[in-house]
């Protein structure tokens, strides 16, 4: 049976709300996800644009750099992003300066001992970021106090700060520069449909790094010693 493009996302399926239950069945986890792709579809290009801006930041003459930060599975997925940029997402292509602010397990114990929680961070940002940097936080509920607080001294830096998040509004998408906002009550839904955005972030990147002419300085060249 053919199915049209947009077929999967044309009916909103009635889920359980969170209050209501404490878990979805299989088959109601999968509308859930289907439900929540349709708000995703919507914002496919603003995730475009990101792919684009941050070609122009990390290829540009100043090489700039990317922070990404989140808390528990959001952090893993922080990492799995910045993995993405050095390592590489589908085609080859040069390794990019990215930085994932929850994998400094020295520097995040240690700004948690000495400083107020909303620090972890905030901190790191100012630390590492510069001016034309671009940060991305990513937060299921858009509510996380050191999010939201590195997203406030990232606009004190001079950082662009790009937040996926949960429904809209929250916090963190009102204080980042620009947010993708997933319309889903269900925590592990927000979160698939987040790694479904940062994948199409890196398929952006590399369609705008991989234009011709190329966009990114040829290094030297080495041959293997004989």
């Amino acid at each position: 049976m053919s199915v049209s493009p947009h077929s999967f996302f044309e009916n909103v399926v009635e889920v359980p709300a969170p209050d209501t239950c404490t878990h979805l069945t299989g088959a109601d986890h999968v509308a859930s996800l289907r439900n929540a792709l349709r708000s995703l579809e919507e914002q496919l290009p603003v995730l475009d644009r990101w792919g684009r801006l941050l070609a122009d930041v990390l290829c540009g003459p100043s090489r700039g750099r990317l922070l990404a930060a989140g808390n528990g599975g959001s952090a893993a997925q922080a990492q799995h992003l910045t993995a993405e940029l050095v390592g590489r997402y589908r085609a080859d292509r040069p390794p990019f300066s990215a930085i994932c602010l929850t994998a400094e397990t020295s520097s995040l114990t240690a700004i948690a001992n000495d400083y107020p929680a909303d620090e972890l961070f905030a901190r790191q940002v100012e630390a590492h970021g510069r001016a034309g940097d671009v940060l991305v936080l990513l937060s299921t509920s858009g509510r996380s106090p050191n999010a939201v607080a590195a997203a406030r001294r990232a606009r004190e830096c001079g950082i662009t700060t790009l937040a996926i998040t949960g429904p809209a509004p929250n916090p963190l998408a009102a204080a980042a520069d620009d947010a993708v906002c997933i319309d889903s009550p269900w925590t592990a839904t927000v979160q698939e449909c987040h790694l479904a955005a940062l994948h199409l972030v890196c398929a952006a990147f590399d369609a705008a790094v991989l234009a011709e002419p190329p966009r990114v300085p040829t290094g030297p060249t080495f041959e293997a010693a004989k």
